[in-house]
């Protein structure tokens, strides 16, 4: 669950990169049929769909694969406490 989390926040910060690289505020996305507090969610993690990723990409003319790429990767955050090599 953990790492799903780490997922979704990471997409959502590329989401929001996207929408503030195109120049559209979060009222923008009105536009394109998503409300602004559902957009708010998206862009701090919220669980979507593949439609809704799909949607999104097409939205902002961006490759899927692109906006994926590495978040499936597990932070290193150093050494575990009562672990030993």
């Amino acid at each position: 669950m953990r790492d799903e989390a780490h997922f979704f926040k990471g997409l959502g910060a590329r989401i929001r990169k996207l929408r503030e690289e195109a120049g559209y505020s979060q009222e923008d996305m009105l536009s394109h049929g998503y409300s602004v507090r559902y957009w708010q969610k998206v862009e701090a993690g919220k669980p979507i769909t593949l439609r809704t990723l799909l949607r999104i990409c097409r939205l902002f003319s961006t490759p899927m694969c692109d906006v994926v790429r590495g978040l499936d990767e597990i932070p290193k955050r150093g050494l575990r406490r009562g672990r030993s090599h």
